[in-house]
């Protein structure tokens, strides 16, 4: 079956996940079919080179980034610096602008295009400051309630000792604890690579949209392969044992939507990229801003208790029990 097929499928049986009052209904029968097709599609295994190509894609160096997209679908874009602590940090970009007729604020992670330009912003890869001077217009929003979107891309949040020194750990604790208690609209929208706490420090949402070549995990391939086997080398294996595409994310339940790119890439059509993802934006938006602040915060809340949920298979101890 094609790629776009089992899309469709994992988004309509998503859908039918989150009706309520499934249980009884015919509802259950749709969704108990769709399960059973995507059983027979996940009894072949994505080979190493399928799921890497994924992440190639979504690490190709003529992607759109979190500036392409300001350019394309924001207007009157205003930029904030500085964390009014201790520095500025290019790796994250911050600011105020226009959407859809309302006044939006925006934090986006932003890579670098050459090799001067990826040194100052650090690869996306954001330090401490970056987090503060994220909260800062986070606070900002809140006060004047004003939506907040973010751009997910980065490899993570950068490793180095400086930062570590500086309170790396707190500062992504911090700024996840502060978008818990926010009362306003909250999207994110993964446009690359959405890897590590470098994606989840910005990404407690309402709603998060994945690009189709996208990738979103705890942790890169490279460093995945490095913890498990002690070789690097084998990231196409880890690759395949993380599923960051995002098929794989929305039927675990970490996004909510796949935005379509395309063919064959953002990179190949960045006005047809951004035009996708500000539909799916706006859409979004319209529907969060509906909903009353105190109950936006209490689903954000209940949503990320949800996550990461399971049931444990019984073990041959409590089989032989009985228990």
């Amino acid at each position: 079956m094609a790629a776009e097929d089992e899309r469709q499928l994992r988004e309509r049986l998503n859908k039918l996940r989150g009706i309520p009052l499934l249980r009884g209904t015919r509802l259950t029968g749709d969704a108990k079919r769709l399960q059973r097709q995507l059983d027979r599609i996940e009894e072949a295994e994505p080979s190493d080179e399928e799921m890497w190509r994924v992440v190639e894609l979504a690490r190709h160096s003529q992607r759109p980034y979190t500036l392409d997209y300001v350019e394309r679908l924001f207007e009157d874009f205003v930029e904030l610096h500085g964390d009014r602590a201790r520095a500025e940090d290019p790796a994250l970009v911050t600011g105020l602008a226009r959407f859809g007729g309302r006044t939006i604020a925006l934090i986006g992670q932003q890579k670098g295009r050459d090799l001067n330009e990826r040194q100052r912003r650090n690869f996306g890869m954001a330090h401490p400051e970056g987090y503060r001077k994220g909260m800062r217009l986070m606070e900002v929003a809140q006060r004047h309630g004003f939506p907040i979107v973010t751009f997910l891309d980065s490899p993570g949040a950068y490793p180095g000792v400086a930062a570590e020194q500086h309170g790396q750990g707190g500062a992504i604790a911090r700024s996840q604890a502060l978008m818990a208690r926010l009362t306003v609209p909250l999207v994110s929208c993964i446009i690359g690579e959405g890897n590590s706490g470098g994606a989840i420090a910005i990404g407690l949402v309402d709603r998060v949209l994945m690009q189709a070549n996208a990738i979103y995990s705890v942790i890169s391939p490279e460093g995945c392969a490095a913890i498990l086997w002690r070789d690097g080398a084998l990231k196409e294996k880890a690759a395949v044992a993380l599923k960051p595409d995002a098929i794989h994310c929305l039927e675990l339940g970490v996004i909510d939507e796949i935005v379509t790119e395309p063919q064959g890439g953002a990179h190949l059509n960045p006005d047809e990229a951004a035009r996708l993802v500000g539909q799916a934006l706006g859409r979004t938006l319209d529907e969060l801003s509906a909903v009353p602040g105190a109950e936006l915060r209490e689903q954000r809340r209940e949503r990320y208790r949800r996550l990461g949920i399971y049931t444990a298979r019984p073990t041959e101890t409590a089989l032989r029990s009985g228990s």
